[in-house]
């Protein structure tokens, strides 16, 4: 019609299964705040197609905004389809763990998601290629593949988040260390190691790639945090250190805990080691990991929080006087 005006073609990628949510009610939210600005295809994930096939049609089809709705497997899937097309991925998350829209400082609830879609600010991160499948988050080798195997759906959908720590715990317990060679551009080492975290960006509750005090995602390299305890108790203590490392911004400091940038990475181990890619298992060791720098185009807040600099209201009796300085003679 001639006097409605333009909007943007959107797909949107829906899985109707993910979360603990009404996935009828969680729709109707978002049709309702999308739709008077995007012409909204509305494409739902099933056993047969999953977000990463609609997607690729979505991007075949000339569409301008993909915006996906789901878990972090969901999530994951559609951004490694549009990793280098780019065209902007707006995130939507109704996962458990909801790791791929903290990783990336995107909200959480339905409507502020939804209004970050609208305000459409856009960054440009990194993405990565691990044994040339498109990985946003990280690759685990050893430890997290084996979390990630042991936390099943039905333990997630009863305890959420807290289903991924709980197998971490029982994890440990089984801990063994295998030999492992790591090569970077610049470097090779050798050692024994329990678990070694390949992330280009992660959450803080992925705590095995937490070694580095910051996870950059726009520097054109990739985070390795190497975790080589001797035993169980100094297992669960370096877990326990590069949590807080990951709270607190502060390096992980602990002999058994080591960390290095580099653009690209191998890993070969003996015996071979489960790799999990953006929480999905995906095979075994070796793995070569190249970096994609500015790889995906997120729609990210308008003012993330991060760049905060002041927040001083509401302090008790606060007073704060401006001083000018001296004006020059």
């Amino acid at each position: 019609m001639s006097n409605q005006r333009q909007t943007r073609s959107a797909c949107l990628i829906f899985n109707p299964v993910a979360g603990q949510s009404n996935s009828e009610q969680d729709l109707a939210t978002i049709k309702s705040m999308l739709e008077p600005e995007f012409d909204l295809d509305i494409r739902m994930t099933t056993p047969e197609q999953d977000a990463d096939e609609i997607a690729k049609e979505a991007v075949e089809q000339g569409v301008q905004i993909i915006i996906a709705s789901g878990g972090d497997g969901t999530l994951s899937a559609a951004a490694e389809a549009v990793v280098g097309t780019g065209i902007p991925l707006g995130v939507i998350s109704r996962g458990t763990a909801n790791a791929f829209a903290t990783a990336l400082g995107i909200p959480a609830t339905i409507p502020a998601a939804c209004q970050t879609i609208l305000d459409g600010k856009t960054r440009v991160v990194d993405a990565a290629y691990c044994n040339g499948r498109p990985m946003v988050l990280l690759a685990g080798v050893g430890f997290e593949a084996e979390t990630v195997e042991r936390a099943d759906r039905e333990a997630k959908n009863r305890f959420g988040m807290l289903a991924y720590v709980l197998a971490g715990i029982q994890e440990l317990r089984n801990l063994e260390s295998f030999e492992t060679r790591i090569e970077t551009e610049d470097k090779v080492i050798t050692l024994n190691a329990a678990a070694v975290t390949v992330a280009n960006a992660a959450p803080p509750t992925s705590v095995l790639a937490q070694g580095p005090a910051e996870l950059l995602i726009d520097d054109g390299l990739l985070d390795v945090t190497i975790v080589a305890p001797t035993n169980t108790m100094s297992a669960i203590a370096a877990a326990y250190n590069l949590l807080q490392s990951a709270y607190s911004g502060e390096v992980a400091n602990r002999p058994d805990t080591g960390f290095l940038r580099a653009k690209s990475i191998k890993i070969f181990t003996n015996p071979p080691q489960k790799v999990v890619v953006d929480g999905e298992l995906v095979g075994n060791t070796p793995i070569n990991v190249e970096c994609v720098p500015g790889g995906l185009t997120i729609i990210v807040p308008a003012v993330p929080e991060e760049e905060a600099t002041e927040k001083l209201e509401g302090l008790p009796n606060l007073r704060v006087e401006s001083k000018k300085p001296p004006a020059e003679s």
